[in-house]
């Protein structure tokens, strides 16, 4: 399998916004990591999940000396998003609305470069039979809602992250070991359709429709990476103004090969610019 899952509208590169949405699993763990593939994928927007800091011990200056802005909904040890631009960021919300009394940070949305970004981090939601995967599908009826509000205003806008639910068989390298996880269940899959019903485009499968083998997350467990035993779960999805500017998409397999490598690998996809 090659290295990265490419699809193209055959148009200029150098009129395209690149942005990219990777689970780092601890940006201070994976820093090294991370500032190799900012270097050489050079993307324009970067969206983070689980960054496992509070602001203040976030590495700013070796990502800001790449020509990166950033915006930070961090929380101690666990969970954390932050966005990079290089273009100006200001600040929108942070923390999904819908709930005061949820305080986990997982969700920053921001507008740059032209376009309304938010990083999220949806709740894992296992074991089943517990608060967790009541959370979890609670935190999405809450998306559900907000993102609603979002494509009302009909401007380009990319709701990015990890989503952390299988959409369909065809994104799991064995469907039925999964059955029994939160991930794959009827209703966080029913879930996230109700997210694409509102007239989102999953930006990857807009332009690879059936690929297999197309995953963003190996286990550290079971040998899972060198198997190829990987699950779909990080998604970019575009509102219909956003979607119309739609060049390509891809997933970068490389970061998830290199040593002390996050168990996620990032998904991006190319806008054309305006």
């Amino acid at each position: 399998m090659s290295q990265s899952q490419e699809g193209s509208g055959g148009e200029d590169r150098s009129k395209a916004l690149r942005i990219a949405t990777w689970n780092v699993n601890s940006i201070n763990a994976r820093l090294d990591n991370v500032l190799a593939w900012l270097r050489a994928a050079e993307p324009d927007i970067v969206l983070l999940q689980e960054i496992k800091c509070l602001a203040e011990a976030f590495p700013r200056a070796e990502i800001e000396a790449l020509g990166y802005r950033i915006e930070i909904h961090g929380q101690k040890a666990y969970n954390g998003v932050a966005i990079l631009s290089r273009a100006p960021i200001t600040v929108v919300r942070r923390g999904l609305p819908g709930d005061d009394a949820d305080a986990q940070a997982r969700y920053l949305e921001v507008d740059t470069a032209g376009l309304r970004v938010a990083a999220l981090y949806l709740p894992n939601g296992n074991p089943l039979g517990t608060d967790k995967f009541s959370y979890k599908l609670s935190w999405m009826e809450r998306l559900r809602r907000h993102a609603a509000e979002l494509v009302e205003d009909d401007g380009p806008i990319v709701l990015g992250g990890d989503y952390n639910v299988i959409p369909e068989p065809l994104d799991c390298h064995d469907p039925r070991a999964w059955e029994g996880d939160a991930l794959f269940q009827p209703e966080s899959r029913r879930a996230f359709r109700a997210l694409l019903h509102l007239g989102l485009t999953d930006a990857f499968r807009a332009l690879h429709p059936r690929t297999a083998g197309a995953y963003t997350f190996w286990d550290y467990q079971g040998g899972a990476w060198p198997l190829d035993h990987g699950i779909r779960i990080d998604h970019l999805l575009l509102s219909p103004a956003a979607a119309d500017r739609l060049l390509s998409a891809s997933i970068d397999r490389r970061p998830r090969g290199e040593p002390k490598a996050s168990d996620h690998t990032p998904v991006l996809a190319e806008l054309r610019r305006e």
